[in-house]
């Protein structure tokens, strides 16, 4: 239940407004190289109160190694983490302690468990995913080794979107701006509408774009195990993702197979072959084949609005439900780097099993 991975083991804990979160990392490599100022700047890229379009709640999410690294690599033993949390603000939710806020998992948490916690929505929170950064820093460090790279952005807000062709877009621009999109003329519109949404009480939704490259051919398994599955479920684990594609995705059930078919180009010398296109999105048969993955996840608009809204309270009567407190009006920009790390622990997760069952002729 909350252990993500088969041999890349993620394993985490605590609520929103406890002492912390945290985790254990299991099946990281020996001897990779840790940086610790990487880690704490994927989780400065994650953290509240970081410009006007998010939260205004103040942590710092500095985070603590607890075990599993000396001298600066990882010893192959459980990585132990900790990040602990400072300025939670309790007594915002008082007026949530017996009503169900519509499109959040208090009814479904009490649903199953009999009880919750109304504190910021406590495990359901979208601050457990402070530990999914955590671990897919350390699943990027060890990538790094072997050249493969992941990368996202926010590729569209409501109805503003920038170019869909990762190819076209320069990556290295994703940083330069609060919204996390590659394109300034489009980073400046969503940024424009998503103050417009907050101003109103309200919140909006929109697409995180991804791309993996340096992927060697063979990873994933052929059946259940397929890579595209995989990152699916990844995906779709993290608060408000509601879709998942990778490659054309929808867009290609209106071209035919003759426009979809990813044309291969011979290499000479006993090289791979080449793809003429990339519609497939770097995974065929649920394997990778050595072209860049592609992929995109869908969010929807934060279930929390800051104005008045009907609902039924833990006896079943009816209510009105208003938040108070401290709410992103657009989870893209933040949830940037939980897509980045949830596709990268996939990926070392694949590339350590690859490495278990690699043919050798």
């Amino acid at each position: 239940m909350n252990t993500f991975g088969t041999l890349f083991r993620l394993t985490t804990f605590g609520e929103s407004h406890g002492a912390a979160v945290g985790g254990i990392i299991d099946g990281c490599p020996a001897g990779i190289e840790v940086d610790e100022q990487f880690i704490q700047a994927e989780l400065d890229r994650r953290r509240p109160g970081q410009s006007r379009l998010t939260t205004a709640r103040h942590e710092a999410d500095g985070v603590e190694l607890l075990s599993g690294v000396f001298e600066g690599r990882t010893t192959g033993t459980p990585i132990g983490f900790m990040v602990r949390n400072a300025d939670h603000h309790s007594s915002d939710y008082d007026n949530l302690r017996d009503v169900f806020r519509p499109s959040h998992a208090d009814y479904t948490y009490h649903a199953k468990y009999g009880l919750r916690d109304h504190r910021g929505g406590g495990r359901s929170s979208a601050r457990e995913t402070i530990s999914r950064v955590v671990g897919g820093a350390f699943a990027k460090l060890m990538l790094r080794q072997h050249g493969i790279d992941v990368r996202a952005w926010t590729a569209q807000v409501g109805d503003i979107a920038c170019e869909r062709d990762w190819t076209r877009l320069d990556l290295s621009l994703v940083e330069t701006n609060d919204v996390r999109c590659p394109d300034a003329e489009a980073a400046r519109r969503m940024e424009q509408l998503i103050l417009r949404v907050k101003a109103d009480g309200d919140t909006i939704g929109g697409i995180i774009g991804g791309v993996i490259t340096g992927c060697p051919a063979g990873l994933g398994e052929p059946v259940f195990g397929k890579l595209h599955a995989q990152l699916g479920a990844a995906m779709l684990s993290i608060n408000a993702v509601k879709g998942f594609e990778y490659g054309a995705g929808f867009d290609g059930v209106s071209q035919r197979g003759s426009e979809q078919n990813d044309i291969m180009l011979p290499s000479g010398n006993g090289l791979p072959p080449r793809f003429a296109t990339n519609n497939s999105g770097g995974i065929q048969g649920g394997i990778s084949n050595g072209q860049p993955i592609t992929f995109r996840v869908a969010f929807k608009p934060v279930a929390t609005l800051l104005r008045p809204q009907p609902t039924v309270d833990v006896r079943g009567q009816e209510a009105t439900v208003s938040a108070r407190g401290r709410h992103d009006p657009c989870v893209l920009p933040r949830a940037v780097p939980v897509v980045e790390a949830m596709a990268a622990m996939t990926i070392a997760d694949a590339f350590l099993e690859y490495n278990a069952r690699k043919y050798k002729s």
